[in-house]
């Protein structure tokens, strides 16, 4: 038999939030059951009730989820004090055994307004009804029973103080169950107190949903094949899992110290035992001989805005004399003395995102997911544009855009649904479907203003750019 009960949620990333709870109860063997109530399962709202088997597994999602703020005990909601009280009572066995003696504090808060202290007190004489006998706890209570008025953003212009006051859209009320002690790590991971990170650096909070996506706990192992600076690392190895990672610029992972960056920076956070290895490779130069390896790979590829995204080739084809000077000179050191870097090429996002979800399933274990972020144009984008880019034995699970406007960021998690074995990809047929994305030409269209698609900037002040 479910319970219900209420979650809060940080303001922030509404349309990751569903996929993260859905990925947290999967790591942990159950299901999360969402209300058929458009009042209580709209993730655009600060408030939702969920149904789960009992108390813990409310606790486990408070305890990993990142857009989770707090978790309580269901009593009721309305429109209304009156449908409120209502549903509170028809739910007395969730609060009964608390009458004898059990301390208690009454918590009246809104979203989107300030309740008046007056009528704060109101409201908690309102559930005199409830008849709790033990003592009013202020700081160290036994349960704490909290109510919430829910407001329309528009009461977010300015007003007068306490102005609608009382013109809520929905009511709460349910008993504390767990606050969030994963919603603080965005705080710990904050890329400004990061002892190496560079201009192509994920934000904390995204690096934390991202593995969470990857259902990142102990035992399992995980890759990065764009390592950059290893935003993605620390979070994924803070959750117990092993990383290993690579990137074409090895410049990029180990900066100028003796001890590579990435290792310093996941050594500040405690988890570089949990960094396996670093390497330098292009992907589709792969040096993996056998398949099955991990069990996910999450990564921030390029795309072009601070990073090109790269493959070794040669923008132009070698004449026959520069390809016959080239052999006699292989082996010979460089004029510099300096070590031989290979030339590379750009690596057109649409091919390389195409690339990634080979490589993932040549990769990855049978259930194994590939976690990723995808640049869109939001006047061009299309459902279809993911899909061009899947291949047999890998199937979408979640997509959620972090909207900036002319354009915005997907995470896109794919999963691999076959056990059967692949040979390693090599990279070289490409047969572009009737359908060209949105992301093809990302870089030009970027740079160019979104002209073709949208009159307005292509970012604002303070729009993130990671690549």
């Amino acid at each position: 038999m479910t319970s219900k009960y209420l979650v809060q949620f940080a303001q922030a990333h509404n349309e990751f939030r569903i996929p993260e709870l859905q990925s947290i109860s999967e790591l942990n063997g159950f299901t999360v059951r969402f209300l058929d109530d458009p009042e209580c399962n709209n993730p655009e709202r600060p408030f939702m009730v969920l149904e789960l088997e009992n108390e813990e597994q409310a606790r486990i999602l408070a305890k990993r989820c990142i857009l989770i703020k707090a978790i309580y005990d269901y009593y009721g909601h309305g429109s209304s004090y009156e449908q409120l009280h209502e549903i509170t009572k028809s739910n007395r066995s969730k609060w009964e055994p608390y009458f004898p003696d059990t301390s208690f504090k009454f918590f009246i808060s809104a979203y989107n307004h300030k309740i008046p202290q007056r009528r704060q007190r109101e409201v908690i004489e309102g559930f005199a009804y409830m008849d709790f006998q033990g003592e009013i706890d202020m700081k160290t209570p036994q349960i704490v029973c909290s109510c919430f008025e829910e407001y329309d953003d528009s009461f977010k212009r300015a007003r007068e103080r306490s102005d609608g006051d009382g013109d809520f859209r929905q009511v709460y009320f349910g008993r504390l169950l767990e606050e969030s002690s994963a919603r603080p790590l965005v705080n710990v991971f904050d890329v400004k107190k990061r002892k190496y990170y560079g201009n192509t650096s994920m934000e904390a909070e995204v690096s934390l949903l991202m593995a969470n996506q990857t259902m990142a706990s102990p035992g399992k192992l995980m890759y990065d094949p764009f390592m950059g600076t290893g935003s993605m690392a620390y979070p994924i190895a803070h959750f117990g899992s092993l990383v290993f990672g690579s990137d074409i610029d090895g410049r990029q992972m180990r900066g100028k110290e003796s001890v590579p960056g990435v290792v310093r920076a996941a050594k500040q956070y405690g988890v570089d035992t949990r960094i396996l290895d670093l390497a330098t490779f292009d992907i589709t130069h792969h040096p993996w001989r056998c398949g099955g390896l991990f069990d996910a790979i999450i990564t921030d590829p390029p795309y072009g805005v601070r990073a090109g995204a790269k493959r070794l080739g040669r923008k132009r084809e070698l004449s026959e004399r520069q390809i016959e000077l080239c052999k006699q000179h292989r082996g010979k050191p460089q004029a510099d003395g300096g070590p031989y870097i290979p030339p590379t090429k750009p690596y057109e996002l649409s091919h390389l995102v195409s690339d990634l979800v080979i490589f993932a399933r040549y990769l990855l274990k049978p259930g194994g997911r590939l976690v990723f972020f995808l640049p869109t144009v939001t006047d061009e984008y299309e459902e279809v544009d993911v899909y061009t880019m899947l291949c047999e034995g890998m199937e979408v699970i979640a997509n959620s855009l972090q909207d900036f406007g002319s354009w915005g960021r997907r995470l896109i998690t794919i999963k691999k649904t076959t056990s059967e074995a692949f040979s390693a990809p090599t990279f070289e047929a490409r047969h572009d479907s009737e359908h060209t994305p949105a992301h093809k030409d990302f870089r030009e269209k970027y740079f160019q203003g979104f002209k073709a698609t949208s009159s307005e900037p292509a970012s604002g002040p303070g729009t993130p750019v990671e690549q």
